[in-house]
């Protein structure tokens, strides 16, 4: 093999000869062979199998055939790298060069595809010649040069002699269309419309593929304008922007060996960063697929001291066991209900993100153990425990009571959920009644039957789920008064909460603990382990940044949260002193839950604070898996 640089004046043996395809990304000691007519400079200069580009501006404009880093070397023979492996230091003789891995010969590919995105082509150049690799076959460079200008004719040539190094036989047909479509589009904005229907009568049509496409391109001839065209084409236009993209999608039916994928190395490492954020257990804000907003150099890692699990807040303020909590839709407020007949809305400070009261709601002779806010936030529904046969409706804005319904003094009102419209909700409870209502009050539809224990809306605006005594979801439509099985599980179902996509559904189970189903294919996806559940009802939730987290109450007085697909807990948070009844993350606000305990007290849960306090770490303790 030859040795890394030119120089030294040693005569290299050539290598035996490759029995590899012409795909190979890399050639023999020489660096593959120059077209007839090249001269030895171009060899040197263009061995990455790129056609001549204009000068790059680092380098000089003479076509040497040595190169230093875009500098001609000393002598003009010898080819330096700083610390080169095969260049001798201090006068030591050059080493013969190691023969490439496979891999080896990817990774100097990928790189010089980008070094070659930046503009750096004298780069690439050496890069090539030093390492014997070739970026991409001859008749490939010849096609993308050809597409890049717009050559049409020359680029269906070039297809022929690509045809024996694509592996699907229709791949060429599939390019040829392309080619041709962008030539159409092309000759139809230059106003070349004889041309252009030449092209849809005798060059696209006889192809016999994506007649319907075809059709829609004849409709094209109508456009006025160029403007018009390229709106109703959803088309860039003649030019540099249309024609990458038409090189994009033409690289997709060529193997890698013959032409890389476009920007394979980006793509390659924005899925590196991606995938070392879906393995950080605490990762919790959006995902930012710019490679310029992360460091290349070291390993995503998020600190737990940026996970809410640090009490920030404790809001003390009702006089008897707190049952329930729920965020507002939009974030910026808290509801809590509680033993004491009240219902409490606090405000969230957009900048502190400390709460404080906003209005008291009273009146609720029975305890409040459920709340349900509109979609709008703009309405606020209460229910009771077993006993209650009430439900109120508040106007969260005057803090007026709009609606006290009550069917029947035999009914059991325990749960609520709105509909999408925001004009009506159903609500149940476990002695047979299942209604739905408008905002005041009359009854629209009932079901009969039905001892309802947790009630959800799905998004078709027609889709009831109903948990009851039978140990199961149901589902229930209202319009066309059919209902089907969903979950079914071994014991009483507690309480449960749906994903915002509507696919997954969250479960606490009687002794069990928190499931975790996929609502679509109706299958029990995970268990998650530490929470203590007995025949309490517990309220869990999805939560913090595209709903990756799960956090559940417990009768051990935590707050446990999961990675939604890890069953043992990533955080065990302390403070409660008694049973942990429900807890809400905020949806806008991530890096903020509330918890809601028999204590009588509801914790806010943030960040750690901005001190360097070793008593804090106590609060908080972490099980990784």
């Amino acid at each position: 093999m030859q040795a890394n640089g030119a120089g030294g004046g040693q005569q290299q043996q050539p290598p035996p000869p490759s029995s590899q395809g012409p795909e190979l990304g890399c050639l023999n000691a020489q660096n593959g062979e120059a077209s007839s007519g090249s001269s030895a400079g171009e060899q040197l200069a263009h061995a990455n199998g790129l056609l001549p580009s204009a000068t790059n501006s680092s380098g000089g404009g003479g076509g040497g055939p040595s190169v230093n880093n875009g500098v001609s070397a000393p002598g003009g023979s010898a080819v330096e790298m700083g610390g080169g492996s095969g260049v001798g230091i201090g006068g030591s003789a050059l080493k013969k060069k190691k023969r490439l891995s496979q891999s080896d010969e990817d990774v100097i590919r990928l790189i010089g595809q980008h070094l070659h995105g930046l503009g750096l082509n004298q780069t690439v150049d050496l890069l090539m010649q030093e390492s014997g690799c070739r970026l991409e076959h001859p008749s490939a460079t010849k096609f993308r040069n050809h597409v890049m200008e717009g050559e049409w004719d020359k680029a269906e040539n070039d297809l022929n002699e690509l045809k024996p190094l694509v592996h699907s036989p229709h791949a060429i047909v599939r390019m040829k269309f392309l080619l041709l479509q962008q030539k159409y589009l092309e000759y139809l904005e230059d106003g070349k419309v004889l041309e252009a229907l030449q092209v849809l009568r005798c060059e696209l049509t006889p192809l016999k593929y994506n007649t319907e496409r075809i059709h829609i391109l004849s409709g094209y001839l109508m456009c006025s304008h160029a403007e018009d065209l390229r709106a109703k084409a959803e088309w860039e236009g003649k030019g540099t922007t249309s024609r990458s993209k038409l090189l994009d999608k033409l690289q997709t039916y060529l193997p890698p060996s013959v032409m890389l994928p476009p920007r394979r190395l980006q793509n390659l490492l924005r899925q590196a960063v991606e995938l070392q954020r879906d393995r950080c257990l605490y990762h919790n804000t959006k995902l930012d697929n710019n490679l310029d907003s992360v460091s290349l150099l070291i390993d995503h890692v998020c600190s737990r001291k940026q996970f809410p699990c640090y009490t920030q807040q404790i809001l003390t303020e009702h006089c008897n066991e707190v049952w329930f909590c729920k965020f507002s839709n939009d974030g910026t407020k808290l509801a809590t209900g509680s033993k004491d007949t009240t219902v409490i809305i606090w405000q969230v400070d957009p900048d502190t993100h400390q709460l404080k009261l906003l209005k008291t709601l009273e009146g609720h002779a029975y305890g409040v153990s459920y709340i349900a806010w509109s979609p709008d936030d703009n309405y606020l529904v209460a229910c009771g425990p077993d006993d209650c046969s009430e439900l109120w409706l508040w106007n969260v804005q005057t803090g007026e009571l709009r609606t006290k319904m009550s069917q029947s003094h035999e009914d059991s009102l325990t749960s609520v959920a709105w509909n999408p419209d925001g004009k009506r909700f159903v609500t149940g409870g476990q002695r047979g009644q299942f209604y739905q209502c408008d905002l005041d009050g009359n009854l629209l539809d009932s079901w009969e039957g039905v001892r309802v224990q947790c009630l959800w809306c799905l998004s078709d605006g027609k889709t009831v789920l109903a948990s009851d005594t039978h140990q199961r979801i149901r589902g229930y439509n209202f319009e066309d008064l059919t209902d089907r099985n969903i979950v079914q599980e071994d014991h009483p179902i507690m309480s449960f909460t749906i994903s915002k996509n509507g696919r997954l559904a969250l479960l606490n189970v009687a002794t069990q603990g928190v499931h975790l189903w996929d609502l679509q294919d109706r299958v029990l996806v995970r268990k998650y382990q530490g929470v203590t559940q007995g025949f309490y009802t517990i309220h869990s939730c999805f939560g913090g940044h595209n709903e990756d987290f799960i956090a559940s109450g417990s009768e051990d007085h935590k707050v446990y949260i999961w990675h939604k697909r890890s069953e043992l807990p990533i955080a065990e948070l302390t403070g409660h002193t008694r049973t942990v009844n429900c807890v809400s993350w905020n949806p806008q606000i991530s890096s903020m839950m509330a918890s809601a305990s028999d204590d009588g007290t509801v914790r806010i849960w943030g960040p750690a604070p901005f001190v360097d306090n070793q008593d804090i770490e106590e609060e908080c303790s972490s099980m990784d898996s």
